[in-house]
């Protein structure tokens, strides 16, 4: 099994348990297999998972253990192997790290930029030298994602492999680098809470759960309505307005997309913002805190209340 010795007949409890609870694998998006250290094996990873399997009935049927408590061991252990199957990204990417066809989301259904999303091709592609196309691969993920309601289908992915004339792995490879790259459906409003060190020290934490509470879903999750979905980005450059949060607004396609910050925020104005944004209106963008303008201090400047004064000359290599 996968490069372990192991031992059993067909028709034992071991291959019995085995045949049932086995279950084929996700695709992987990945040029090549992934590559196990045997010095450093990853737990995370479902191969030395097997090869524990393996040692541990071997190890018990040395003892002559029960074919009860074989057939448990052999239960539990492939749970967890399913489990490390299904496993999204540790990091706070909302993305997944594999493809499963589905319906909606499979290579065989056609997808195509629309004729106004075309001309915006010509002009990203006229930024680029004619050999280095592949170039633009992020920003025409980017516009396919406008135009796709806020997530990337395999099959929009294969059209920018086309235009770009590279293999659709390279695009495969990018997208699923990427976490501002949604690979499953999001809400016509993308709430994204930033989860960096700052933001969390200043409530992020509770700014999300607001937000999940109020909306009853939990986090990736898209609301009944269709309109919100709440994830987590890292850093996004507001950390003097900590807490912040993002609005990735698909509801008007790419024609009106708009990303927005909203800083300074608490769970009230989090909650605030939510039902502006589901009546229609659209909410001031930028801090929260009537008492700042932009990123200075509440109150007003307490230092710099002049202009500086310049050097005595400009010309430094004179004076």
């Amino acid at each position: 099994m996968m490069g372990c010795n192991t031992q059993g007949s067909r028709g034992s409890p071991i291959s019995t348990t085995l045949d049932r609870t086995m279950k084929k694998p996700p695709r992987v998006l990945s040029s090549r297999r992934p590559q196990v250290r045997q010095n450093a094996p990853n737990w995370n990873s479902p191969i030395p998972l097997l090869c524990s399997l393996s040692l541990s009935l071997s190890g018990l049927t040395q003892r002559t253990a029960s074919p009860k408590m074989l057939a448990r061991l052999a239960a539990n252990r492939f749970r967890e192997i399913r489990q490390a199957f299904r496993q999204p990204s540790r990091s706070f990417s909302t993305a997944l790290n594999y493809h499963l066809d589905s319906p909606d989301n499979n290579p065989d259904l056609p997808w195509e930029f629309s004729d106004a999303n075309k001309e915006k091709v010509k002009e990203i592609l006229s930024h680029y030298p004619s050999n280095y196309k592949q170039s633009a691969v992020i920003p025409l993920l980017d516009l396919a994602q406008q135009q796709h309601g806020g997530w990337l289908p395999v099959s929009a992915m294969n059209a920018v492999a086309k235009i770009i004339e590279v293999a659709p792995i390279r695009v495969y490879e990018v997208a699923t680098f990427y976490s501002m790259f949604n690979r499953s459906k999001v809400g016509k409003y993308h709430l994204l809470v930033c989860g960096t060190t700052p933001c969390m020290i200043r409530g992020s934490r509770e700014i999300e759960d607001a937000l999940l509470k109020h909306l009853g879903v939990k986090r990736n999750e898209v609301t009944k309505d269709g309109f919100f979905s709440v994830g987590e980005m890292e850093c996004m450059g507001c950390c003097v307005n900590a807490p912040m949060i993002t609005v990735a607004d698909y509801s008007n396609g790419s024609e009106r997309y708009t990303y927005n910050y909203y800083e300074d925020v608490t769970p009230k104005r989090v909650v605030e913002i939510v039902e502006m944004l589901r009546r229609g209106e659209k909410p001031p963008h930028g801090t929260q805190n009537p008492k700042r303008i932009m990123s200075g201090p509440e109150g007003g400047n307490t230092t710099l209340l002049t202009d500086p004064k310049p050097p005595p000359c400009r010309d430094l290599d004179a004076c």
